[in-house]
């Protein structure tokens, strides 16, 4: 687990789970963002999680401007259900 972006408005953790050597599956894993204002969050793993990865990858290229990061992470944000919930 590792935290890639903490704005005011939303954290970004990738996950990494290797994959089995028993039939040599690929690494999964995926990215968790969590959006602080509306207490909601998502999980992103598959093929959403390599469009994430590729649209990231893209702004950092363009060079830093956490404006264009933040709205390009409130895309996969609407899609949330699950509320955060502190135990």
């Amino acid at each position: 687990m590792q935290m890639l972006y903490n704005s005011d408005s939303f954290v970004v953790v990738q996950f990494d789970v290797p994959g089995s050597a028993e039939d040599a599956s690929p690494n999964r894993g995926g990215y968790e963002i969590v959006d602080k204002f509306a207490r909601k969050e998502i999980y992103l793993q598959g093929a959403a999680a390599d469009s994430f990865q590729r649209g990231v990858q893209a702004l950092v290229e363009e060079g830093p401007n956490p404006e264009k990061i933040d709205e390009f992470i409130a895309g996969f944000t609407a899609l949330a259900q699950q509320p955060v919930v502190l135990h």
